[in-house]
């Protein structure tokens, strides 16, 4: 099972992120589970100054923008 971990404090830009997650997931079908972090302190020991940001398993894959599903979705496939 894939973990996607959701960096943001939940700005509009966080929430898209968010549901562009859920539908990637959904449309793909893959076996993930999703998790927001919202705790400045736990997105910056990610090395992430700026937000949303997007990890896969722990790895950090986009910072600073708000994926498409479909951008989203090859991640999750990789």
């Amino acid at each position: 099972m894939k973990k996607i971990q959701i960096l943001g404090t939940g700005c509009s830009k966080c929430e898209k992120l968010t549901k562009n997650v859920q539908q990637a997931v959904k449309e793909t079908g893959t076996d993930c589970s999703v998790e927001k972090i919202t705790d400045i302190m736990e997105i910056t020991n990610f090395g992430v100054m700026v937000t949303p940001a997007l990890a896969i398993d722990g790895d950090v894959k986009s910072v600073g923008k708000v994926l498409s599903p479909e951008e989203i979705a090859k991640l999750i496939a990789r």
